[in-house]
């Protein structure tokens, strides 16, 4: 009962004083967080690789972040967090019956996260930091005043979290520009691990309940223990990964976590929900989760490269999930079926075949690592440009019931 009506509330937004009105015509961009957060996201996706290639051509050789550096960071404090706090702004509204930012408000929140993206690729340093740190802290802030007016105790963790990764950009930052003698790189695995728990959290409240709504007989569930195993491992892993623990003790922790999110995964059924799209395409994202987490074991020694298990995580897990739920809530909030199309089953399947693509090909065959990430790349734009073509009306537009947001 309580799932359902999680769902329900999940994919329409709360009622105007008015109850139903009319569609009107207009610029609804503004009205909710999803909207110019997942339009954002999605062309910074797809620009991310061309811009990318600019730098290697040496025609932005004077950015102040370069190379994998600056690809580490746009993927987690640029496209992953936008989507992040566009969900959040959404979802917060109809956790607590209290207003998120809309108008001018969330447009300026939007303005300083594309301001963010363009100063890192500039020589301004000291402002680029400013707007990267500002973003997720000025966040949070948002998100704190409709939970603690609601007394929403449950997802006060949200707010800390935004401010961990607004500590962790600091850190990078700080580190980069010499303030911090500190590995730069050590910020970045911090918030991928910080990514990583908000995930896992999310997809431990949704996919269940979408999947025993969406897929009528099946019985996802959540087994009490190993949804604290699973979390708190994650948690054990941000703690680790701060302290620099490497070795046997990383490797430990890692395999518990592989271990609880394989079985969580398997607990909520995801053989029976095939026929879904809408449904399938979460499970098969989440099951990067302990993908991940396993070659983190095997990259810990040496086995195999690290980065193997970094894009299992980003490309598998946090890009599959995103488009999943982009399209999903925003189907939702915008008065349209939860039905997947045509074109909404070639993006899911884009982005996870460059999963697939630039994880398994390096890992089977290492000397086509280059041809892996080629093709990864373009499979992972051309998925998130199709998106972001498709959503632009639909996210622009208002509602098609008539409804606010």
């Amino acid at each position: 009962m309580l799932a359902s009506q999680y769902e329900k509330i999940m994919s329409i937004p709360l009622r105007n004083n008015n109850g139903r009105r009319p569609p009107q015509p207009g610029f609804a961009l503004f009205a909710l967080g999803f909207r110019p957060f997942y339009l954002l996201a999605s062309v910074f996706a797809a620009l991310s690789i061309p811009l990318w290639a600019l730098q290697f051509s040496g025609l932005l050789e004077q950015a102040y972040l370069q190379g994998p550096l600056w690809h580490a960071h746009e993927m987690i404090f640029g496209f992953t967090l936008a989507v992040i706090v566009g969900f959040l702004f959404t979802a917060g509204r109809n956790w607590t019956n209290q207003p998120t930012p809309t108008g001018w408000k969330l447009a300026t929140l939007a303005t300083l996260w594309v301001a963010a993206r363009v100063l890192v690729l500039t020589p301004y340093a000291f402002p680029a930091a400013l707007a990267n740190v500002a973003f997720p802290l000025l966040a949070a802030i948002a998100l704190a005043r409709p939970l603690y007016k609601a007394r929403s105790q449950r997802n006060y963790f949200f707010v800390g979290l935004l401010a961990l990764l607004s500590i962790a950009s600091g850190f990078i930052h700080a580190s980069r520009l010499g303030w911090a003698q500190a590995p730069t790189w050590l910020g970045i695995q911090v918030a991928l691990d910080i990514i990583l728990f908000i995930v896992a959290v999310m997809a431990g409240r949704v996919i269940p309940m979408f999947t025993n709504n969406g897929v009528p007989g099946t019985h996802a569930k959540r087994h009490e223990g190993i949804e604290k195993t699973a979390l708190a491992s994650l948690l054990a892993l941000v703690v680790a990964d701060a302290a620099e623990l490497r070795g046997a003790p990383l490797v430990a922790i890692a395999a518990v976590a592989c271990a609880a999110h394989a079985i969580r995964w398997s607990l909520w059924q995801p053989w029976k929900t095939l026929h879904v799209p809408l449904v399938w395409v979460l499970h098969a994202a989440y099951l990067w989760v302990p993908i991940h987490l396993a070659l983190r074991c095997f990259g810990e020694p040496g086995w195999i490269s690290p980065s193997l298990a970094t894009h299992a995580l980003t490309v598998g897990a946090i890009g599959g999930l995103i488009m999943g739920m982009m399209i999903r809530t925003a189907r939702g909030h915008t008065g349209r079926p939860l039905v997947a199309d045509r074109c909404d089953i070639a993006c899911f399947v884009l982005v996870l075949l460059a999963a697939l693509i630039r994880v398994l090909l390096p890992l089977a065959l290492p000397t086509q690592t280059m041809a892996a990430v080629l093709a990864s790349s373009a499979l992972w734009s051309a998925g998130f440009s199709l998106h972001a073509i498709r959503a632009w009306p639909m996210l622009s537009r208002p509602r098609l019931d008539g409804r606010t947001g």
